[in-house]
């Protein structure tokens, strides 16, 4: 805990704008094993996430992200002081939309792979699952001002599918909706933030607080 809080306070120092625990305490797969194996998981991710929100509640004044499907964890997690919640699931649990719309919290739909066998166009695949998704939130109780879109560029994607929807990110930020990328590298964060993306998911936050600062500079000096 001591090395995760240090971690954090780089961090911030360095000027993140949120700080996000994510669920690695357990599987992210959609539910898709036995009941046994999911109830071991559910008390070690429990066990180790909502102490970790806690903790850098206490201790920082950043919003907290919490990535993780389950709607329970995200619960707990939103009374410890999470504010959003990432579900890389396609919302697999049907109770973690309601959870995150009773919590007050916002919700970030992310995209994890593409169909099989592979569609022809790996965008408009993309872009159908994740208005299907939004489509979720409104019966659940969710305003459009509390989503985000998140186009999983990291989440079982080829190469070339990656660098389709890093190429289309203005199309996809157009859909109405923030749009949060996963950026293997700097300057395909300088791509996705010069084309529409509003949110940078980043081990290197120096990396990108430079990039945003510049990017902004160059469009304010262009009108």
């Amino acid at each position: 805990m001591e090395a995760f809080l240090s971690r954090a306070a780089q961090m911030v120092a360095s000027g993140a704008d949120v700080l996000e625990v994510d669920g690695g305490a357990a599987s992210s797969r959609a539910p898709a094993f036995v009941d046994q194996e999911l109830d071991r998981e559910l008390g070690r991710e429990l066990g180790r996430v909502v102490p970790a929100v806690a903790a850098l509640k206490a201790r920082f004044d950043a919003p907290i992200s919490v990535t993780t499907w389950r709607a329970v964890v995200a619960s707990e997690a939103f009374k410890a002081g999470a504010v959003l919640g990432r579900d890389i699931s396609g919302f697999a649990d049907p109770d973690y939309l309601p959870a995150v719309a009773a919590s007050g919290a916002s919700v970030v739909a992310a995209h994890t792979s593409v169909s099989d066998p592979y569609p022809i166009d790996v965008v408009a695949d993309v872009e159908v699952y994740l208005l299907e998704r939004v489509s979720w939130a409104a019966p659940a109780g969710l305003a459009p001002e509390r989503i985000v879109l998140d186009t999983g560029l990291d989440l079982g994607k080829s190469p070339t599918q990656a660098l389709d929807l890093l190429r289309a990110t203005g199309r996809l930020a157009g859909l109405g909706y923030p749009l949060l990328v996963s950026t293997p590298s700097v300057a395909a964060a300088a791509l996705a933030i010069a084309r529409g993306a509003r949110l940078v998911r980043t081990h290197d936050v120096v990396g990108i607080r430079r990039v945003c600062a510049t990017l902004a500079a160059v469009m304010e000096a262009g009108g």
